[in-house]
């Protein structure tokens, strides 16, 4: 009976049972999904939180770092490189192409602002330096005035002494304007080479130690005659003043196949490898030159030269060392910025030749480069004018000195009172008849 009865029960409870095993089985397959879901989840918060991170810390890198590098390389005149990503899992996402976009406006922008002020400086430059030679040219043509109305040895001597230092703030500002994109103010004829060395060594302060060795016969052309003295003078001017007062300065020529070599040779301090790499960089007028960019103090000596150099087509290099454990500065002339010397025909030429003829080109020889260094006739607009007077190629001239006299003005004194004396005697005997 009671079999039976645990028979007849089991029978009833199966149908539940299994019921229940189904319902539990259920469960717990939904419970296994729930947990390996939950856990994607937790993995997806960590990587979120941690690119989260990455971000934040690539956006303290992009202010602090890329930002300022980007702007340093484009006030330095570089290439518009910010750099990588700080992490390499950011490349290649919408975050990353976003700060690409930024960089790229705020280079954009940088550029723009380095652009305008580039611009700004310039033109306050060219300005100040324009007002500031036609008031040079002013003061050298005074001072020509006064050297033709007194005769005095001693006066004569003080107007020499101002009309040299006009010479050289005129150089400066020379300079100073070349590096703000003007012309070198001043047009010649062609000049003999001695004549342009010598030119160059009347513009500077140390000239009574420079010594000129050698006679070349070419001539400079026309277009490059005050380029050629200007970067001479600032070669010569580095030369004397990184060297002891007591040494001397020497200058001689090299004749070349292609060109003439000047060659300048000093006693001073010489240069370090570095700097002499600095200076083939400055000297070759490969980069360009920007005002907002010049080093504290700026060298503004190279800097001029390598402008002149590239523009004019001659080259100037400091790589080599002087006999005397200095620089040796070599200004290189090739032949296209050379003119041969005039033949003797020139100066057995008629005097009045056949008016059916044009006279030749080569007709006319210039004033030389040291009479021309002052006293130049300014125009209205603060431009010198040049002189019609010209000389023959052929008529015989005393080059000029490669440095002044010593004797006070003396002679120069002399030379007006004759002058003078011989005009008032002239007139008394027209007078007189």
């Amino acid at each position: 009976m009671t079999a039976l009865i645990q028979d007849t029960a089991l029978a009833l409870l199966a149908p539940g049972f299994v019921g229940a095993l189904t319902a539990a089985a259920r469960y717990r397959l939904k419970a296994t999904r729930c947990a390996k879901e939950h856990a994607e989840l937790g993995d997806a918060l960590h990587q979120a939180q941690s690119l989260s991170a990455l971000r934040d810390q690539e956006l303290q890198h992009l202010s602090a770092h890329r930002l300022p590098a980007l702007a340093t390389e484009l006030w330095g005149g570089s290439s518009h490189d910010a750099g990588q990503p700080l992490y390499p899992e950011l490349v290649g996402t919408a975050f990353a192409q976003a700060e690409g976009e930024i960089l790229q406006h705020f280079g954009t922008l940088a550029e723009q602002a380095s652009t305008r002020a580039e611009q700004a400086a310039q033109a306050a430059v060219q300005s100040v330096t324009r007002a500031l030679q036609a008031l040079v040219y002013e003061q050298q043509r005074a001072i020509s005035a006064m050297i033709d109305h007194h005769d005095d040895e001693k006066v004569l001597a003080d107007a020499y002494e101002i009309d040299h230092a006009c010479s050289q703030l005129a150089r400066r500002a020379q300079i100073v304007g070349l590096l703000a994109g003007a012309w070198p103010g001043r047009q010649r004829d062609d000049t003999p080479l001695l004549d342009v060395v010598r030119g160059g060594v009347s513009r500077i302060k140390d000239y009574r130690r420079v010594r000129i060795t050698g006679e070349p016969t070419e001539y400079v052309g026309s277009t490059v005659v005050e380029p050629v003295v200007l970067a001479v003078a600032e070669l010569l001017d580095n030369a004397a003043r990184n060297s002891q007062p007591g040494t001397v300065v020497e200058v001689y020529f090299v004749h070349a196949h292609n060109g003439v070599s000047i060659v300048i040779d000093d006693a001073g301090i010489g240069l370090t490898p570095e700097t002499r790499a600095d200076a083939a960089r400055l000297l070759s007028g490969q980069e360009p030159v920007r005002l907002t960019q010049l080093r504290n103090p700026p060298r503004l000596g190279f800097l001029g030269i390598g402008v002149l150099a590239e523009r004019y087509g001659f080259h100037v290099s400091v790589a080599q060392e002087s006999d005397h454990g200095g620089v040796r500065a070599i200004v290189y002339l090739r032949r296209g910025l050379l003119m041969p010397a005039p033949t003797s025909a020139a100066s057995q030429a008629p005097q009045q030749p056949d008016s059916n003829l044009a006279p030749p080109a080569s007709a006319t020889r210039p004033p030389t480069a040291s009479q021309n260094a002052h006293a130049y006739p300014v125009a209205d607009d603060g431009l010198p004018m040049r002189r019609r007077a010209k000389r023959a190629h052929g008529q015989p001239t005393a080059p000029p000195a490669s440095q002044p006299p010593s004797d006070g003005g003396a002679n120069l004194a002399a030379f007006v009172h004759g002058t003078r004396a011989h005009h008032q005697n002239s007139t008394d005997e027209e007078n007189t008849q």
